[in-house]
């Protein structure tokens, strides 16, 4: 009896594809994230308090309880397609989802004590990740897609080192390690985008393909990654900054030049098209802006990462859930309206949240933000629970 209970659970379409389960799980962590910083910044104390400072709590679990939570449920779905070889499914998944709800709930808690199990958690839940996937491109010598273990290796050990540097008294390095967390996911955007984006317009839009160009590619990718070790190592080993204004401006307009290419106006009445571009469009914008925050007293380097956070990183993951859910359970690439209502929410959220701080609007714009940002998501698990949660369609 007990093995047959466990079998059905096993087999439940929860712990298919690891999209299903991280999609939804990623979608409630941000709303209860958001729901809980607001409460704090309102003088409300919803959770622990003794162990990871409120700024470093709210900025780990939305990059790490959300944003890396999806970005695992993409990857570990997209290698099978990359690869030709069967992701995980069952146990495997099940497991994963353990160590990310233990994880979760010892942040929650947030003590001393319960932060260090969180970091063995999020440990061993990395290592699955990193070794599952590795497995899958290196049997199959799948050389296109190498670069995302190391990738992959580097979000790992900055889960770990933000939690630690904080509950040992280095919350600026904790936080400075943070900032640079969300230019490592600008270029895992960088590259997710770049191969999608394009190939999905093409498609979605019955035109002939966009031709890429090569040198624009490589540019971009080096410069990001040049932004993100020079940033890095600004803290890190007190180097000049002197270089990182131009850099990044200069990372934002050939990430302008490469948009530009991609035939936005195409995509106008294709919900699942346009947030796609616009969440790039977003992330270079986002960038250029924080290198204006070196050479322009005035600019805020902040407004211009939470252009990336929200406006890019935010709308880039249900835009793509959206996606992904429909394609992977076999149903048309079809959403219902109200997911296009939820991506026009996140689009306002980014403005609002990088361009009212400039008018003095600093409560405002953190509220108004985190509860467009919420309703979105809200609409997204009303719309995919149902989808996510029931058996893959034949179409």
């Amino acid at each position: 009896m007990q093995t047959s209970l466990k079998s059905q659970v096993l087999s439940h379409p929860l712990f298919g594809l690891l999209f299903r389960s991280h999609f939804l799980l990623a979608s409630i962590a941000s709303i209860a994230g958001l729901t809980v910083w607001l409460a704090w910044l309102d003088g409300y104390l919803l959770v622990g308090n003794e162990g990871l400072s409120p700024l470093t709590w709210h900025t780990h679990e939305m990059l790490f309880g959300f944003a890396a939570t999806v970005a695992i449920g993409f990857v570990l779905t997209a290698v099978q397609t990359w690869t030709g070889s069967p992701s995980i499914t069952g146990k495997p998944c099940a497991i994963l989802v353990l160590l990310w709800c233990c994880s979760r709930a010892s942040i929650w808690i947030n003590t001393d004590v319960s932060i260090v199990l969180a970091m063995i958690f999020q440990t061993f839940w990395w290592i699955g990740v990193i070794a599952t996937f590795s497995h899958l491109v290196l049997s199959t010598k799948n050389r296109r897609n190498y670069g995302f273990i190391p990738i992959l290796s580097l979000m790992g050990v900055f889960n770990i080192a933000i939690l630690w540097l904080d509950i040992t008294g280095e919350m600026q390095m904790s936080m400075h390690l943070a900032k640079t967390m969300v230019l490592l996911f600008t270029l895992l955007m960088t590259l997710v985008g770049g191969r999608i984006i394009p190939l999905f317009t093409a498609n979605g839009t019955g035109s002939r393909p966009i031709a890429k160009w090569a040198h624009l590619d490589l540019a971009i990718i080096t410069s990001t990654v040049f932004s993100i070790v020079f940033f890095c190592s600004s803290e890190l080993m007190h180097s000049s900054q002197t270089l990182l204004g131009p850099l990044f401006c200069l990372t934002g307009i050939l990430h302008i030049i490469r948009l530009a290419r991609w035939r936005f106006f195409s995509t106008i009445r294709v919900p699942l098209l346009w947030s796609l571009h616009l969440s790039y469009g977003f992330m270079a914008l986002g960038i250029f802006w924080m290198g204006l925050s070196y050479l322009v007293a005035d600019v805020r380097f902040s407004d211009g990462l939470h252009l990336v956070t929200v406006g890019a990183i935010g709308l880039m993951i249900i835009a793509v859930m959206s996606r992904v859910a429909l394609g992977h359970t076999g149903r048309p690439l079809k959403p219902d309206p109200l997911i296009a209502f939820a991506f026009s929410l996140m689009v306002i959220a980014a403005i609002a949240r990088a361009v009212l701080p400039s008018f003095g609007e600093f409560m405002l714009s953190w509220h108004l933000s985190a509860a467009l940002w919420v309703l979105a998501f809200l609409l997204f698990i009303y719309v995919y629970w149902p989808i996510l949660s029931s058996p893959r369609h034949n179409i």
